[in-house]
């Protein structure tokens, strides 16, 4: 003061004395109160550094204060001039013709404070131009006085001497020039996190509430770490003049826009910093409307013209053809009779040969490899994902194993809190001190002895750390949880303060911390007097998506949330088996702190291995019902299969052991099948145990049914041995057994061309399995059953065959109940002309609708479906689908073949200023910006865009020794101020040579991020690019989906990535000297799962196509090139199979792999029901195509009814009570559809089909007819009463009006 009353004193000389004394006066009364200091053009209100600021303690700066010192503006020259010129260049007149209001010191403290913003801003060299602008205004403006207003001083003495200095101050600006200059900055990026710049830079309001004011603000809080005083920022809009200081004139200079360039001509900001720099990028298309026409859904209306074009056809149509196929259906005939009699003449050398062949197939059992990884299961080696993910975990490491916990607390009530610094907060009852302690106590207790490790195991020893891999300790995990923003420190969370806040003075605690912290979570200080960081313990941020979830302001969050990240260490490394015992034991803890008493939360939780563990329990608590559903088939064949004339024979006739000895064929099928593929290396899964033995079972108990009732239904021929008589009924049903089992091997064989590895393994099995099934049917199942009938003939019990019985068989075969009900009532109600419409009618109906709703079919499996009824993991998805904010990590990775080192590479790939505004990081940029449509919710971090920033000169990061033994080598910014690493560019765009990025990009990679330089890459980047001698052979750039919920979504978020990614890997091949093999790919975690599902609705119309060819051709081949019966065969399947998908629609049952399996099991099990049905029609000799109908409906409609519908629906019924929901909706609901809807076409549509369109065979039948007639006179006691579908017809009618249900009367009638 004494400075300036000198120099005003001066001023004084040449007035009159009395003017003199009354200036003195009004000078004198200014030093008492500083607010009446006068405000003029050309004067300071301070000058030069006076010391460290009392009144702020931990600060992250040194809070230098300037000297109050009411003066002249100084003139500039020599060093002084030259340093104002390179930190606030916007001052500069020239040199001798420049003045200012700072010192050299202040200059050099401002560059020092400037370069921390830089570091974060120079993205947008407007931006940093702005906010420099300001604060050099402030500081060291030539007209200080009229701009700023000095409210607060105090004594410091420094060096022993006391000097007054500012410690307050109120800035005055104009609202157009704060305006523009926040407008500039709103929008910087930071790459590294994908958030705003300003998000540091506003306090409590994060990027999403910051206003120019509140920026402002925070840029003079002298307790946020970085102000060294308090600054009163007054934004003023125009002509406002209440309330200003006399002579006080709000700063209204010139701010730039960000797409401005600065006057040292540094470039405009990039598009991704700056909206009013992006090019006009036309907006997505939306998504494609409906099908209509005329307003009507497209699909519906295509579907009723096709109804009615289907129907008129029927009404219209007239038959035609004969065929020939007498000599196929004699050379089975008789080679199946040859063969039949052969091993039914030695049973038991057949029986030995059968049981040597199927245990040398078996003992390959020992080799078997079990296949449980989903990945493996469900994606191909060589599908695109699985390629990308290989390729992803081969050059980065694997992405780390998440262990999770979602805390909740239900109806614990909340409570509104006043804050100093914040108002009036409500604060949920999940957000309470008491439940935060209890969180960081549970997170505590995870520690076990490691027998892989020889000592006790913790977190520390197989955890994620980023920015300490090789050795780290507890507080170097990265586990993301809300203590985290208190260091996990029980201190910092009890701490609190008296805070005194204009003019009201409250206690502050860990509430106005946290507010603060979720807002600001890069902020190494928060601005309350607990001067805590918002900085996890492991160095990294917490963003709050990661701590709280479902919230709309933070403090009113309905749950915490705590996650564990392990390193995804392969699975023959030790610590694999560490990292398993240390999830197997974080979820003994949960689920023993679940039942816990004293217990405050409702939580759900998962570990990386729980996916895997719960599919795999459900399995194995499965089996027993699957057990139980082969035990309850079993008992109905056993029973089922007996004849049962008189109670006395019941031991004798029943089948109890040709029962068991044909599931047992069943058994050693499968067995045989799994051991081949064993033997070759062909790996097995779950779905193979589970459900080729069920198809097994359905395909050959129908053939077991169809033999051994043949069997029982014909009588013996004069003459006749035993064996001869087994050949012969083999002679008639075999052939329909061939057809049926060689076209479900050939179907199943052409399935394996499926590219996802468990429909192939599945339909190899399969395949295998029913063909060595009906090898052992004809062979041990016939050896079985003569030695059976020699047992019954000899008229001793089963199960104790020294026992016999007086009662003798009857003569007459026995029909049992359903063939006679079926000849007498079923069939002529279903054949009579009225029914025959209705019929035709009803499933033309179903099957135009069915059409209709494949278009609305669900694709996709909703990952909870994978998990059992109960199981936690399904606790946890709902709380994961509730209360996330945000969905998964993805990152866009480029392979070799790009220059990076170039600029044109750098433009290529950054979003800064310079850069192309259609790089790889702005066109992730522009999708975020459509989060609906492109399923992106955060930009890609960017490595390219840090380094250049971190190379910057005008930050602190890169420096180099500039003496001793180190000099010329990269020097940490905490540790020294040397040598920049590179010149500041004139236009902004700084880009380095090959020669310096290949120098310094390691320096960058291993620098870890802290206040002074937040742009170092260890822990963000240093695992996002892999180099091989200076060739980049792959690098990453991470963005983040939308929370994503349903299979839907997450397939269409993969198919807009990969668009996404094509259309970059596009751009960035023009760049001269890209390899034209380089490429862009997306890549996540889930995208090997989901990849199916773009193409599995081709893949499944692919699959099935090839199963029904075989059955259309085998079914030609063997009814001796019967084309009409085999189109009638394949369109009575095809509407089975699409029958099933519309009614997959209606009863919520997804389309996707499981249901792809199932579907190509339906083709093999309608064969079944529908292929012996036609055969029998085809061969009956009855003269019309209704008689035809009835007589096959009769006779084959029984056998399968008792064969295939009532085998398969007990033991569908049973796996209802399954918990696995899989089980439960793909093997039961849809197996029990599949069933139903196959008996319904193979028993009612098909007959009636048949009796319209149904082939006249008149070569087979003539042959046939003279076959009777010649048996008849030979015979005329011969009692054929059962035509089987199998090759010949035993009966015929000699009489016109005899009814086709008795085709031969005999006397005995």
């Amino acid at each position: 003061m004494r400075l300036y009353f000198f120099e005003y004193n001066n001023r004084l000389k040449g007035k009159c004395n009395c003017n003199i004394y009354w200036d003195v006066f009004m000078l004198m009364q200014s030093l008492g109160v500083v607010l009446e200091a006068r405000h003029e053009p050309g004067y300071c209100a301070f000058y030069e550094e006076c010391g460290r600021n009392p009144t702020v303690v931990g600060s992250l700066l040194p809070p230098i204060i300037p000297c109050l010192n009411y003066s002249r503006a100084r003139a500039l020259e020599g060093e002084h001039y030259q340093q104002l010129k390179k930190v606030c260049p916007m001052l500069d007149r020239g040199e001798g013709s420049t003045t200012a209001c700072c010192s050299i010191k202040q200059l050099k403290s401002l560059e020092m404070s400037l370069m921390l913003s830089k570091a974060v801003l120079m993205r947008c060299p407007s931006c940093a131009d702005n906010f420099a602008h300001l604060h050099c205004i402030n500081t060291c403006s030539p007209d200080q006085t009229t701009t700023i207003n000095v409210t607060r001083t105090m004594n410091i003495t420094t060096l022993g001497i006391v000097k007054e200095a500012v410690v307050g101050y109120q800035a005055y600006l104009s609202t157009s020039f704060a305006d523009k200059s926040f407008e500039s900055c709103k929008n910087v990026r930071i790459p590294a996190t994908g958030g705003y710049a300003i998000a540091t830079m506003c306090g409590r309001y994060g990027s999403a509430l910051c206003t120019a004011q509140r920026w402002y603000d925070f840029q003079g809080d002298s307790s946020n770490g970085l102000a060294p005083l308090d600054i009163d920022f007054r934004l003023i809009p125009e002509g406002v003049t209440e309330g200003i200081p006399d002579g006080v004139v709000p700063y209204a200079g010139r701010a730039l826009g960000c797409n401005e360039m600065t006057p040292t001509g540094a470039e405009v900001c990039s598009c991704q910093d700056c909206q009013a720099s992006c090019p006009v990028v036309p907006s997505p298309p939306p998504p494609a409307e409906p099908f209509t026409i005329g307003g009507v859904d497209g699909y519906l209306v295509l579907c009723v013209i096709f109804l009615c074009v289907l129907i008129l056809a029927f009404l219209l149509f007239v038959t035609c053809t004969d065929k020939n196929s007498l000599a196929t259906q004699e050379f089975l005939g008789s080679g199946f009779r040859a063969w039949g009699t052969l091993v039914a003449s030695h049973p038991l050398k057949v029986l030995l040969a059968s049981a040597v062949v199927t245990a040398a197939f078996a003992t390959g059992l020992m080799h078997i490899e079990l296949t449980t990884d989903p990945v493996q299961l469900w994606s191909a080696p060589n599908s695109r994902a699985r390629m990308e993910k290989d390729f992803h975990d081969k050059h980065f490491d694997p992405f780390f194993r998440t262990n999770q916990m979602i805390l909740t607390a239900p109806g614990r009530p909340g409570h509104f809190y006043d804050s100093l610094l914040f108002g009036k907060q409500n604060f949920s009852g999940i957000i309470a001190k008491d439940l935060i302690l209890e969180l960081l106590k549970l997170q505590r207790k995870i520690q076990f002895w490691s027998n892989d490790l020889n000592r006790m195991a913790s977190l520390k020893d197989v955890c994620f750390a980023p920015l300490n891999p090789s050795n780290p300790s507890l507080t170097d995990c990265a586990v993301n949880s809300l203590p985290q923003y208190f260091q996990n420190s029980v201190a910092n969370l009890n701490a609190k303060v008296n805070m005194t806040e204009l003019g009201v003075t409250k206690e502050v605690d860990w509430r106005d911390h946290f507010i603060y912290c979720v807002n600001s979570p890069l902020s190494f200080k928060d601005i309350t007097d607990l001067q805590l960081s918002c900085m996890a313990d492991y160095g990294a941020p917490v963003f709050p998506f990661l701590a709280v979830g479902g919230y709309e302001s933070k403090s009113s969050s309905e749950a915490l949330i705590l996650t564990f990240s392990l390193n995804n260490y392969p699975r023959d490394n030790i610590k694999f088996k560490v990292a398993l015992e240390w999830e197997q034991r974080f979820l003994d803890i949960v689920q023993e702190y679940q039942k816990s008493p004293g217990n405050p939360f409702t939580f759900a939780y998962m570990a990386e291995r729980s996916l895997e563990d719960e599919i795999n329990r459900t399995t194995a608590e499965d089996i027993p019902i699957f057990m139980i559903s082969y035990a309850v088939i079993f008992v109905y064949i056993a029973v089922a299969l007996g004849e049962y004339t008189s109670f006395s024979r019941i031991l004798v006739d029943s089948k109890f052991l040709v029962g068991l000895g044909g599931i047992l064929v069943v058994g050693c099928s499968v067995l045989a099948s799994m051991g081949f593929y064993a033997w070759i290396g062909i790996p097995s899964s779950l779905i193979i145990l589970q459900v080729v033995p069920f198809l097994v079972l359905a395909v050959g108990a129908d053939n077991i049914f169809i033999f051994v009732l043949e069997y029982q239904r014909d009588a013996r021929r004069p003459g006749e041995k035993r064996e001869e008589r087994i050949g012969r009924v083999l002679g008639n049903v075999a052939p329909s057994m061939l057809l049926c089992s060689l076209s479900e091997s050939v179907c199943f064989f052409l399935g394996a061309l499926s590219t996802m590895p468990a429909v192939k393994s599945f339909a190899l099995y399969a395949a295998l399995a029913v063909l060595m099934d009906f090898v052992l049917q004809m062979t041990a199942f016939v050896a079985l059953l003569s030695l059976d009938a020699r047992r019954q003939d000899g008229n001793r019990c089963e199960l104790a065959c020294c026992v016999t019985v007086k009662t003798t068989a009857p003569t007459k075969p026995n029909e049992g109940f359903l063939l006679p009900a079926m000849r007498k009532y079923y069939a002529p109600v279903l054949l009579h002309p009225v029914t025959r419409v209705i019929v035709i009618v009803v499933f033309i109906f179903m099957f135009i609708s069915s059409i209709y709703l494949m278009f609305y079919v669900t694709v996709g499996l909703d990952q909870e479906l994978a998990m059992p009824q109960g199981s936690y993991m399904l606790e946890y998805f709902k709380y994961l689908y509730a209360y996330f904010e945000v969905g998964v990590p993805t990152y866009f990775v480029t392979t070799k073949g790009f220059n990076f080192t170039s600029i044109a590479g750098m433009n290529a790939t950054c979003s800064s200023v310079g850069c192309d505004p259609f790089s790889l990081t702005q066109k992730i940029q522009y999708a975020t910006e459509y989060p609906d449509l492109s399923y992106m919710a955060i930009p890609a971090n960017s490595w390219v865009d840090d380094f250049i920033d971190w190379l910057n000169p005008g930050s602190k990061c890169c420096r180099l020794y500039s003496i001793g033994p180190n000099k010329g080598k990269f020097c940490p910014a905490s540790e020294c101020e040397y040598q920049k690493c590179m010149k500041t560019p004139i236009n902004g765009v700084l880009r380095p040579d090959k020669e310096q990025f290949n120098r310094f990009l390691p320096d960058f990679l291993g620098n870890r991020p802290d206040l002074q330089c937040p742009k170092g890459g260890l822990g963000a980047y240093d695992k996002s690019k892999v180099t091989c001698v200076s060739v980049l052979l792959a690098t990453r750039f991470m963005a983040y989906h939308t929370a994503l919920t349903t299979s839907k979504e997450f397939t269409a978020a993969l198919k807009i990535a990969r668009e996404l990614a094509h259309n970059i890997t596009l751009s960035m091949r023009s760049i001269p000297g890209t390899s034209q093999d380089f490429e862009v790919f997306p890549y996540t975690v889930t995208y090997v799962f989901y990849e199916q599902y773009l193409t599995i609705v081709s893949e499944g119309l692919f699959n099935i196509s090839l199963c029904l060819l075989p059955t259309f051709v085998v079914c030609c081949l063997l009814l001796g090139m019967d084309l009409r019966s085999g189109a009638l065969n394949l369109l009575t399947i095809i509407m089975i199979t699409v029958d099933t998908v519309g009614v997959m629609t209606l009863w919520g049952i997804d389309y996707n792999a499981v249901a792809l399996i199932n579907l190509v099991t339906a083709v093999g099990i309608s064969v079944e029901f529908v292929s012996h049905m036609t055969r029998s029609f085809a061969m009956s000799i009855q003269p019309t195509h209704v008689e035809r109908a009835k007589e096959a409906t009769a006779t084959m409609g029984s056998a399968v009814f008792a064969g295939v519908a009532m085998t398969n629906l007990p033991g569908i019924v049973v796996l209802a009570f399954a918990k696995a929901q899989l089980i439960q909706i793909f093997f039961f609901r849809l197996n029990l559809v599949i069933t139903l809807l196959g008996m319904a076409h193979g028993l009612i549509f098909l007959p009636v089909l048949l009796s319209y369109f149904g082939e006249m065979n008149k070569a087979v039948l003539l042959r046939l007819q003279q076959a009777k007639a010649q048996e008849l006179e030979l015979s005329s006691h011969a009692k054929n009463i059962y035509d089987n579908i199998g090759y010949e017809d035993q009966e015929s009618s000699p009489n016109p009006d005899t009814t086709p249900h008795h085709p031969v009367r005999t006397p005995h009638h």
